[in-house]
């Protein structure tokens, strides 16, 4: 960016504003990114120095969190003495020691951002966002609605400046105080550079103020800007771009000062004393800076340090393949099922279980039937160019009476509160002791009749519905099902049933449920992509061309779709009534597995859930799970990936005996099936953009919940149905809300993949957009080498060996795991006496 060139280039300028604003999308599409993308470009800790310095913003823990955390030796003493090492030289250790323990240091944050409109305060007294703010948010919200509004905006079938100007000369109200702006808007003499003269008068203040405007409502200017990028992100479109946002609040804010001082005012710059610094100037690195990072890698290499140890201290042994398996499952590669695979294998052993990203590589628009949108069930970067329909729908959606538009009218709307709204009153406050389920639920099961049919096959070359072809062909289908199996892994020895398991969240009385549900569906439950990758890998032609290509699926082996609500902990089956006789009874002595696995997997959860006693029994601690997922007055139904830390990509057998608490998230992939990595570069395709996203949407919410987050659920009020705001004139929050990131650590993903270093490189250097994550340090990235479990750290450009300090590991029996089970008195120790995260332990 060149900060020092004087001539103002409108188009650059914006396009790069918009690169600086928050890049969420609109409720309905919450999905996890990285909060400062825009700072990607450098390594990780200049990047997050620069957005400090430059935004004011929060971007670590604070030093005495640090400190604290030392003392208490969840940062480790070696661990942070070899850091200090690695950055400072061996001779350093004790000087810096001496600095990050003890050393006292100005913490206070002084950022660029505002500094230049500050001169409206201190020149005239003025405090411009005071006047705009309010009336500007209100505007916005009204013509972004979604469907709160009771009625539509008066002319919102035009662009936003277009409509603003019809309505300015059409109503016996203005928008304005003063002639000018209304002059100005009227005329369409708004150019920005125009305003800008009139406002600032100096041009080379003219990008300084836009970017010190706009920053000031950081959320709404974030929004328009996507909406402007990404229109198909509202259901009822709207035309908004950021010039145009930008032009209407010039008008406003020289209003407000014509307004405010008779128009006996000169422009900012003509009475400017102390020009503020550059906002994008060099960021120095000062010695806080340093003593912020060497603690963050501290804390960061204090739990990878044991997980890495883990891999070698586990008994090495070949993938035992029981001859007979019962049942295979594969779900999303998501952390919150890491426990539940691994009870179902401990339940029972003859299964086997895999990890793939949970829209299962079918890539797909969905339009329910009777439905009018048609709903993204992939990965955000990815645009589908296939429709799946829904036919023969079954389900009706249940509504209460008093939701219904009769309630919008005088007459009938006091009728409606008289009657059905006492009666709604009555059953709200009975929610607060016996929670039970209500049609403003967000269900993962309403996404999809499961008894209705979906339009898999493209059964006619012609069969398009708006430049989308309607299914897949046999061709298409094939290499999809033949992708999945072979980078999971799964060419042979198959069970009978195969177990296609998607997952959703089951949400009350959130705005944020989106983010709860599948990132890798587009934020949207699994269900229809689990049960369409069944039908596929169920079709007779598709099964003889696979055979084909040399993989054969035996003829009595079914694929069966299914969802997991990872709330409720509860799963539903698709299309039980396809299975043969002979699966069908071994799909029933297979479900009781699901349930007992389902079970221990609340019990694990609810050590992190105040409100419920992990003491009980499995059973009766799911059943309290199943209460508060409906509760209206449960703020933290669950706590979605509020503990991720690591995602593995290889075989079961590299983390199969380690106990990681529910911080890891894990990807299915053999080397031996793909020497020269031609597979793995797709499987490592979405793990640093959604995983490693995840992680640093945490890591930002958590360390800055105020600016970088959304703060406490308690005050939001939805706007629009588009975001949050606190209050109703506030600006729209990003980022995630206190009651998501509480108990999270804030550190980068660790990526580990199974496969030898020189592979791993050359796979990730076939995506330039996602090898900037691991290049940049954004995601941390080791291979391990699958014949001697050596461990090989990649950092600038290559990998080198890595060397565990840790030497031992506590250790915990197999029957630890299955919590109920359990007589041994350390058990409640390790899995009931603490709310914390545990460290990492190996399964015997």
């Amino acid at each position: 960016m060149n900060s020092n060139n004087s001539i103002f280039n409108e188009q650059e300028v914006l396009h790069e504003l918009k690169h600086y604003l928050p890049s969420q999308a609109p409720l309905k599409d919450f999905i996890h990114h990285n909060t400062l993308h825009a700072f990607q470009h450098l390594k990780f800790y200049d990047g997050i120095r620069h957005a400090s310095k430059i935004f004011g913003y929060f971007v670590s823990l604070q030093l005495e969190d640090y400190r604290s955390l030392y003392i208490s030796t969840r940062i480790r003493e070696d661990i942070l003495k070899r850091t200090i090492a690695e950055r400072k030289g061996l001779e350093h250790v004790n000087e810096w020691m001496k600095n990050v323990l003890s050393k006292k240091y100005d913490t206070s944050i002084s950022s660029r951002i505002g500094l230049l409109r500050l001169n409206w305060k201190e020149q005239y007294r003025i405090d411009l966002d005071l006047f705009v703010h309010p009336l500007l948010f209100r505007i916005l919200c009204s013509y972004l609605d979604q469907g709160i509004s009771i009625w539509g905006f008066p002319v919102g079938h035009k662009g936003f400046l277009s409509s603003m100007r019809e309505i300015e000369a059409n109503s016996f109200t203005s928008f304005f105080k003063r002639k000018r702006a209304k002059e100005l808007l009227l005329k369409g003499n708004c150019k920005i550079e125009d305003l800008l003269k009139i406002l600032v008068g100096a041009e080379s203040l003219y990008k300084q103020y836009l970017y010190d405007q706009q920053f000031a409502h950081q959320g709404w200017s974030g929004m328009v800007s996507t909406v402007e990028d990404q229109p198909q992100s509202l259901l009822n479109p709207k035309k908004i771009s950021i010039h145009d946002l930008i032009v209407f609040e010039l008008l406003l804010e020289i209003d407000a000062l014509d307004f405010q001082l008779e128009e006996d005012w000169l422009p900012m710059g003509s009475n400017l004393k102390n020009r503020p610094v550059e906002l994008f100037d060099e960021v120095p690195n000062t010695e806080l800076d340093e003593v912020l990072s060497i603690w963050q890698d501290a804390f960061e290499w204090s739990y990878y340090d044991q997980v890495l140890a883990a891999i070698q201290l586990q008994k090495k042994k070949e993938e035992t393949v029981p001859f007979h398996k019962s049942f295979q499952v594969f779900t999303c590669i998501d952390d919150r099922e890491l426990s539940f695979r691994r009870y179902l294998e401990r339940i029972d052993s003859e299964c086997e279980t895999f990890a793939t990203p949970g829209f299962f590589g079918v890539e797909f628009y969905f339009q329910p039937e009777h439905g009018k949108f048609y709903t993204k069930c992939c990965p955000a970067p990815v645009t589908p160019k296939y429709l799946i329909k829904e036919t023969e729908t079954k389900k009706k959606r249940k509504k209460e009476a008093y939701f219904s538009k009769v309630s919008h009218s005088l007459f009938r709307g006091w009728l409606v509160t008289q009657t059905l709204g006492l009666l709604s009153g009555f059953k709200l406050a009975l929610n607060i002791f016996r929670p039970s389920a209500m049609p403003a639920m967000a269900s993962p099961i309403a996404h999809m009749d499961k008894a209705s049919n979906l339009t898999v096959e493209n059964k006619f070359t012609n069969h398009r519905e708006n430049d989308l072809q309607v299914g897949f062909t046999i061709e298409e289908m094939t290499q999809r099902v033949e992708t999945i199996l072979t980078s999971i892994g799964l060419v042979k020895d198959f069970a009978s049933i195969v177990y296609v398991v998607g997952h959703g969240a089951t949400s009350i009385n959130n705005p944020h449920y989106c983010a709860y549900d599948c990132g890798a569906c587009g934020g949207r439950p699994g269900s229809v992509n689990a049960r369409v990758f069944c039908v596929m890998a169920n079709h007779s032609e598709v099964r003889a061309l696979l055979s084909s290509r040399g993989l054969v699926i035996p003829i009595e082996t079914q694929f069966l779709g299914a969802l997991h609500d990872t709330t409720r902990d509860e799963i539903t089956y698709f299309d039980e009534n396809l299975l043969s006789p002979v699966n069908s009874t071994n799909h029933k002595k297979n479900t009781p597995v699901f349930v007992k696995a389902l079970d221990l997997n609340s019990k694990e959860r609810s050590r992190r859930l105040v409100s419920i006693d992990t003491n009980l029994s499995a059973k009766k601690i799911h059943g309290e799970i199943l209460r508060r997922s409906v509760s209206l007055f449960e703020p933290r139904q669950e706590l979605n990936h509020s503990t991720n830390a690591v995602c593995f990509v290889g075989r079961r057998t590299l983390s199969k005996d380690i106990y990681l608490d529910r911080r890891s998230s894990m990807s299915s992939y053999d080397y031996r099936l793909d020497p020269e990595g031609k597979y793995l570069c797709n499987v490592m395709k979405p793990i640093a953009p959604v995983m490693g996203g995840i992680s640093l949407e945490y890591f930002f919410s958590r360390v800055d919940n105020y600016k970088l987050g959304a703060g406490t659920k308690l005050p939001h009020n939805v706007m629009g149905l588009i975001g949050v705001a606190n209050g109703s004139d506030g600006d729209l929050r990003s980022g995630l809300p206190s009651q998501m990131i509480e108990v999270h650590d804030p550190i980068r993903l660790l990526v580990i993949v199974e496969h030898f270093p020189e592979i791993v490189l050359g796979a990730i250097n076939q995506l330039p957009a996602n090898y900037e994550f691991y290049l940049n340090e954004w995601v941390l990235l080791v291979a391990v080498n699958p014949e001697t479990r050596e461990i090989f750290l990649f950092k600038d450009g290559s990998f080198s060996l890595y060397r565990p300090l840790t030497r031992a590991l506590g250790s915990i029996s197999d029957a630890i795991t299955l919590i109920e089970s359990v007589k041994a008195a350390e058990s409640t120790h390790i899995v009931e006496a603490t709310k914390e995260n545990l460290p990492v332990y190996l399964i015997n």
